[in-house]
């Protein structure tokens, strides 16, 4: 049984026979599977942890019979501010909230975004999220993508969260608006790194990370293609880089998508759009993942954003324009 109580955790279990023998480190994460291994030996190794009621190191063995006892406190992740920013809530519960993120803004305090950012407004909407884990932020979108995210309200469901993303159970779709016209939809199976010279960048490198996204064609214009897109891993502007990779840049995206692609005799208004797009055209319209806590599967549909909407109505037009 656990409970806990804002900042305190108490946690008590028996050791099972068909477990003893085994490390403990390796036991209470079978007996605590709320909580990752790496929290737990940290709790192991500062004493918080007692193995009938000794200090014992991680790697030391526990046999059936033993109890465990761990009292800890949550500890505040970083000196962040609370602030009321208004938040698009699309479902709540005392466990995790899902969220529709605006362009604009930024997910994390970073250099030259201290404040002003969803974290610091989570930390206001739920004020324990300061005991949490970068208050409960499992996985990022840039900050002129827009769309769903998930948020864990409390360690538990973090753990799990961030099981289920590791694991690939969580379904993030996107769609977005590329330069170029797609005969057919793709999987990019291709590592993403840092780019050797300029930082802010990411590349295709041979020495990166694991990156897998599928792509498949919604709908297609004269220079232009609509787009949606899977992610099996969740790299850094993984989506803007896979398309670039593969010849298809996002439409507005400042660091990857190169010359502007203007179709021929295009109306003015058109030019103007895609001269001036804001941002790049990312939206993560879906999200589906198990509950974390009562393991039932659920989803999530994000309508498309205006800017969005407003360029493919005139790429619309502008095929329609010259069709025959």
């Amino acid at each position: 049984m656990s409970a806990i109580n804002k900042s305190l955790i108490q946690l008590r279990a028996e050791v099972p026979s068909d477990l003893g023998g085994q490390r403990l480190d390796q036991v209470a994460a079978q007996l605590f599977g709320e909580y990752s291994r790496s929290r737990l030996s940290a709790w192991i190794k500062d004493g918080h942890l007692l193995v009938d009621g000794a200090v014992l190191r991680p790697r030391d063995t526990v046999y059936g019979g033993s109890v465990l006892v761990l009292e800890a406190e949550q500890e505040a992740q970083g000196e962040w501010l609370a602030q009321d920013i208004e938040l698009n809530i699309v479902y709540e519960d005392e466990h995790i909230l899902v969220l529709d993120k605006p362009a604009g803004l930024v997910v994390h305090p970073a250099a030259g975004h201290q404040d002003g950012t969803l974290l610091n407004a989570l930390l206001h909407h739920v004020p324990d999220l300061v005991n949490v884990p970068r208050a409960g932020i499992v996985h990022r979108l840039d900050k002129d993508t827009t769309g769903l995210m998930v948020v864990a309200k409390n360690l538990q469901a973090q753990t799990k969260l961030v099981d289920q993303l590791q694991k690939r159970t969580v379904s993030r779709i996107y769609e977005a608006i590329v330069i170029g016209v797609i005969t057919a939809g793709g999987k990019i199976n291709a590592p993403i790194g840092r780019h050797g010279t300029q930082r802010q960048r990411m590349a295709v490198t041979d020495g990166g990370k694991p990156a897998v996204s599928h792509y498949r064609v919604l709908e297609r214009f004269r220079s232009h293609t609509h787009t949606r897109v899977k992610l099996e891993t969740g790299r850094t502007h993984q989506i803007r880089v896979h398309m670039t990779h593969v010849g298809f840049p996002l439409v507005g995206d400042p660091l990857y998508s190169g010359r502007f692609r203007i179709p021929p005799a295009a109306s003015p208004t058109l030019v103007q759009e895609l001269k001036s797009f804001p941002r790049q055209a990312l939206h993560a319209r879906f999200l589906e993942l198990d509950h974390p806590v009562t393991g039932e599967r659920m989803k999530w549909e994000s309508p498309l954003p205006d800017d969005f909407v407003w360029l493919l109505t005139l790429l619309r037009q502008d095929r329609e324009a010259f069709v025959g």
